[in-house]
C-alpha cells in the first residue's frame, strides 16, 4: 500500500512538472509593497508550496494539541482507575 502511495505522488509530481513547463508566460503579480514579473509556473509553484506549508502548520498544531490532550486524559484515567489484579495460577 505504501508503494502505491509513493507511485501516485510521483506521478502527480511529474504531471505538475509537465503542466508547469507548458505555462511559461510572464505575468505581473501585484503584492502589497510592490509588483513583480514572474513566470506563471514559478508563481503557481511558490503559491502552492506556501499554501501547503501553512496548512501543514495549522493542522499539525491541531493534531499535536489533540494528542497532548489524549495523553493527559489517559494519565488521568490511569490515576483514577484501581490497578487491575491479575489472578495467580496455583500449581497442582
Amino acid at each position: 500500500m505504501k508503494i502505491i502511495k509513493i507511485v501516485l505522488v510521483l506521478a502527480l509530481f511529474l504531471i505538475a512538472l509537465a503542466l508547469g513547463s507548458q505555462n511559461q508566460a510572464i505575468v505581473t503579480f501585484n503584492y502589497l509593497i510592490a509588483q513583480g514579473d514572474f513566470h506563471l509556473s514559478t508563481l503557481l509553484g511558490v503559491v502552492f508550496v506556501v499554501g501547503f506549508s501553512l496548512a501543514w502548520l495549522v493542522f499539525g498544531g491541531l493534531h499535536l494539541r489533540s494528542q497532548l490532550q489524549v495523553r493527559k486524559l489517559k494519565k488521568k484515567l490511569n490515576k483514577l482507575s484501581p490497578p487491575a489484579v491479575e489472578p495467580t495460577q496455583e500449581k497442582a
